[in-house]
């Protein structure tokens, strides 16, 4: 444990007064200057900064009696930013030519130790070093004015001295030399100046530390090197005040303050120094450090200037009674017991120092990047030069990606080579496809594999024989008509007039040929389909494996080992393989990094705030991004060793597992993979071929269907018309109504004439009759196309084929009913349902009337009218036609199968004729 130190109640210390300056006004200058350069509307804008700048000026020129010490260090450090802000936005300068330039405004400050003495200049830096060695006094009188006599105010005025020498540190260090250049300042804001007063915070600052240091008991020792390195800061700051040009600046006081100081902490140091050496037992240097310190302080008391306080001096008296009694103590203990020989001062070393304060760094205190003020104004060469830096950043950021996925691509390049990790993968059976095979066989099996074959050629089976039956019904409807007509014209004779029926349906019966022709072809082509799906099924059998990696050969561990070394070869090549991932994941950290820094890189505020080079500024903040940029080259480095390490490795698990056997292997599946893909595939695209094909067709076969079942209905009422007339003449009725005489003028010559008004006899000769049916001309694709449009005969579009939503035929609308005939050939057919007309029937009422009473046909009914194949649920079968529905009544529909094809002619040969 230490005792009292004596210099402990010296306990005085100095602090410094603030520089006075003269009233300015910066509101008017500066707003002229906005409106000049930028615009009225922006000089409007900032009038609240323009006032709170004119506001803190007015307080700073007020004494600093009327605020407290805090609120003084608070508006220093905030009129300070300000400052900062303005430097790089309001360039004020002496000269009058210079109209962008603030020139109306001159800044005066007087000397801190001098008040005569005052500096006037037109630049700003005079106004800011004022202002920085005004918050260095105020941080000094917060330090002097704790308490220091307890350890909690001796810590606090401690961080006050430190914040004071972080101050005048860094007005010597930006500021100092910018306003002396060109123009005079005061002796108090020179360097030489603040860096003594620098030197002296730090003492004082150091000095309240050995204190606490001594009231916490520490070691002698520790608290020998603490005095020293207080001395050390007084010795400094009494050199600085000796020369010129601070030599006749300041008062004796300070000076005789100082010197005293100086030599008061050397003597402590060595007091404390001996102390410890007499725990040693080396009583010849205990001797002769308290000897040096004695001769410190007997110089000091008669070279020191008058004027030191007394509780000083009394403290170098007091240090200088404890050194000389120890001394004594010591002689005598040597002379009587030691006998150890006295080293010369010149022999001893110097005392260990300790510094325990430094200046604190004021540019995060004083950083006004962050302020709002005047943020609006952006002068060109401060956008000029964020674009110069935002280009650095982006080069850097540039060159680094392409780094990073150069160095991704040469491991994927390397381990492809090298068939890794496949290699392993195979070893533990988990053999891999490559990925675009994969993709291939996935979609395979997606559409069912070979194995839904069997089912898709069995819809063509379906397909097949619903379009036979279709064709089949279609041509017995025909058949059965012309047989009634045969029948009735045996019965009738010549009485029976009208067309024969073969003459009536030759183009529906060539359509029903070539529909047949078409029907032989295709079946000829879904016999080759099957053909080829048996020969080739064991080769696409492959495809329906699940998982198709099943399928793969398998590698194998060795039969015969010499060493049994498998097990470790394998698991080395996992370990680097592992690491060679976590390089990957890592450079994909470091990407992420990069772009995360460049969009945080926001040094405008900096550039505007900057004082010194943008060449500075730049460097400094891109060699924030130096870390990483090092960091992406070693992971390239170390990427580049493990390659080489994992060639190596692959080397022998190559040899050792017998790769190149398996690599063959693997080869020879992947072309037998692919090769039943493509059969497949073209297997696939037949049957989907044939499908259109049999859809297609069907719907060609049911609108000729339909047309035939209209063509029977109308020879149907035709023949009951017919039948009621010739059984009416046989049984000698005469017939004398206008009306019907005119209905029944079957001239083929010209218009129906009126009978005379004069009644005439019965005759049992038959009278003259038009036909019943009047062939239309044939259709338009009669006349263009000699044949059947090529999509009916090949892939006819399914949507051209779509069942339609026919209207009822017109002599189901217009004629009025009349009574049943009494014929056995009088009963409604069943496929009486209402249908659109024919394309040979002209919309033209019929020339029978319907007879009192008599129904229009049942809708609904006959059988031929029903859907082909109910039991096919196909999505080839339910396609509708748009834009049928607006057919209107009584209109010629387009034959369908006249429609062009969405299918190009000859798309296919598989379903032509050969």
């Amino acid at each position: 444990m230490s005792s009292p130190s004596p210099s402990s109640s010296s306990n005085i210390m100095l602090a410094i007064y603030e520089k006075k300056t003269t009233a300015i006004d910066l509101y008017r200058p500066l707003r002229n200057y906005i409106a000049f350069n930028y615009s009225e509307r922006e000089a409007q804008n900032l009038d609240d900064d323009l006032e709170t700048l004119k506001s803190m000026r007015n307080s700073i020129e007020r004494s600093s009696a009327v605020d407290s010490l805090t609120s003084r260090r608070d508006l220093f450090q905030s009129y300070f930013k300000t400052l900062t802000v303005i430097e790089s936005r309001f360039p004020i300068s002496n000269s009058d030519d210079d109209v962008t330039s603030v020139t109306s405004v001159t800044f005066t400050w007087h000397d801190a130790f001098k008040h005569k003495q005052k500096a006037s200049q037109q630049s700003i830096h005079l106004e800011k070093v004022a202002v920085l060695f005004n918050l260095g006094a105020v941080y000094s009188q917060l330090g002097l004015g704790f308490d220091r006599m307890t350890v909690e105010g001796r810590r606090q005025a401690s961080h006050a001295f430190i914040a004071a020498a972080g101050a005048f540190a860094f007005l010597r260090e930006n500021e100092s030399v910018k306003a002396s250049v060109g123009s005079s300042t005061t002796v108090d804001v020179s360097v030489e100046c603040v860096g003594m007063l620098e030197r002296l915070m730090l003492a004082q600052a150091q000095e309240c530390v050995f204190e606490n240091s001594i009231a916490k008991g520490s070691s002698n020792g520790v608290c020998s090197k603490i005095a020293r390195q207080v001395g050390l800061y007084y010795e400094e700051a009494l050199a600085a005040l000796n020369v010129a040009p601070l030599a006749q600046h300041f008062d004796k006081a300070w000076l005789s303050h100082v010197q005293l100081k100086a030599a008061l902490f050397y003597a402590e140091a060595c007091y404390r120094y001996s102390l410890e050496l007499h725990e040693k037992e080396e009583i010849g240097e205990e001797i002769a450090r308290l000897k040096s310190g004695i001769g410190a302080l007997t110089d000091a008391k008669k070279s020191s200037p008058k004027g030191a306080a007394q509780q000083i001096l009394d403290a170098v008296n007091k240090l200088e009674t404890d050194l000389k009694n120890n001394l004594d103590r010591a002689m005598k203990e040597n002379d009587r017991v030691y006998l150890m020989r006295v080293p010369p001062a010149s022999a001893l070393q110097p005392l260990p120092a300790f510094a325990m304060v430094k200046p604190l760094n004021m540019s995060e205190v004083l950083d006004a990047s962050k302020e709002k003020m005047f943020a609006s104004l952006v002068p060109d060469s401060s956008a000029k030069a964020l674009s110069r830096y935002t280009e650095m950043v982006d080069d850097i950021i540039r060159t680094q990606a392409e780094k990073l996925q150069q160095g991704s691509e040469l491991a994927r390049v390397s381990l492809k080579e090298m068939d890794l990790p496949g290699s392993i993968l195979a070893l533990e059976g988990h053999s891999v496809l490559p990925t675009a095979l994969w993709e291939d066989v996935e979609a395979v099996q997606v559409s069912g594999g070979p194995a839904g074959l069997e089912s898709e050629l069995q819809q063509l089976r379906d397909l097949s024989r619903v379009n036979h039956e279709l064709l089949v019904q279609t041509e017995e409807l025909i058949q059965k008509e012309a047989a009634e007509d045969a029948q009735f014209r045996s019965q009738f004779g010549t009485r029976w007039t009208r067309p024969q029926s073969n003459t009536l349906t030759k183009n529906l019966q060539d359509r029903l040929n070539r529909f047949a022709a078409n029907l032989k072809q295709a079946a000829d082509s879904d016999a080759k389909i099957e053909r080829s799906v048996r020969e080739n099924m064991s080769l696409m059998s492959i495809l329906d494996r699940r998982p198709i990696e099943s399928a793969l050969p398998t590698l194998s561990k060795p039969i015969m080992s010499l060493d049994a070394n498998e097990d470790a070869i394998v698991g080395t090549l996992k370990q680097s393989l592992r690491q060679l991932e976590t390089l990957g994941a890592q450079r994909a950290g470091l990407e992420d990094m990069l772009k995360d820094m460049k969009r945080k890189d926001d040094i405008l505020p900096k550039l505007m705030t900057s004082a010194g080079s943008y060449e500075d500024l730049f460097r400094k903040e891109i060699a924030k991004y130096d870390h990483i940029c090092e960091e992406i080259s070693q992971n390239l480095q170390a990427q580049e060793q493990l390659l080489l390490h994992i060639q190596a490795q692959n080397s022998e698990f190559a040899a050792t597992f017998n790769v190149e056997d398996y690599r063959a292997a693997c080869e020879k599946c992947y072309k037998q993979i692919e090769a039943a893909i493509a059969k497949y595939r073209e297997i696939k695209d037949n049957i989907n071929e044939g499908l259109k094909f049999y859809v297609t067709l069907q719907d060609a076969i049911t609108s000729v269907k339909q047309q035939c079942s209209d063509f029977v209905m109308t020879r149907s009422i035709q023949c009951r018309d017919m039948i009621e007339d010739v059984q009416k003449q046989m049984s000698g009725l005469s017939f004398r109504d206008g009306k019907n005489s005119s209905a029944y003028n079957y001239s083929s010559t010209g218009p129906p004439q009126r009978p005379s008004s004069q009644s005439e006899p019965p005759t049992n000769q038959p009278r003259p009759q038009t036909p019943y049916y009047h062939q239309p001309p044939p259709p338009a694709y009669s006349q263009q196309h000699p044949s059947p449009p090529a999509s009916a005969q090949q892939h006819p579009s399914p949507s051209a084929y779509a069942p339609q939503h026919p209207t009822p035929p017109a002599y189901a609308q217009q004629h009025p009913t009349r009574p049943v005939a009494t014929s056995e050939y009088s009963q409604q057919p069943a496929y009486s349902r209402p249908q659109p007309p024919p394309p040979y029937y002209n919309g033209s009422p019929s020339p029978y009337p319907l007879q009192q009473g008599q129904q229009p046909p049942p809708a609904g009914g006959y059988e031929y009218g029903q859907p082909a194949y109910p039991g096919w649920q196909g999505s080839y079968y339910n396609a509708q036609v748009q834009g049928q529905q607006g057919q209107q009544p009584g209109s010629f529909p387009r034959p369908p199968y006249t429609v062009p094809s969405p299918y190009p002619p000859n798309q296919s040969g598989y379903y032509n004729k050969q």
